[in-house]
């Protein structure tokens, strides 16, 4: 059991499926995290570096970096949706 990298709980054979299922779930997030803080970024570092000045938009400092935090928060709500998936498909 030290050196599995799953363990079975309960003798039920169908949670293999459940364990295989989740594993494609959570590659998918994998996938899409990077995405979503790529573009994220790509729409917030602009804004961020005063490309809207010419009409007279500026961010101060402590807006752009609260914008650059939100990038992680936004990974972070979508690897959070995995454990709200999860818990769905349980009932």
């Amino acid at each position: 059991m030290e050196t599995a990298d799953i363990v079975l709980v309960k003798s039920n054979p169908l949670d293999v499926m459940t364990i295989i299922d989740l594993s494609r779930t959570t590659y998918g997030k994998i996938i899409q995290n990077p995405f979503w803080a790529t573009g994220y970024n790509a729409l917030a570092i602009p804004l961020a570096a005063g490309v809207l000045f010419q009409h007279e938009i500026l961010l101060s400092p402590a807006a752009g970096a609260v914008l650059m935090s939100l990038s992680t928060i936004i990974v972070a709500i979508n690897a959070r949706l995995l454990t709200i998936d999860r818990d769905r498909s349980a009932v």
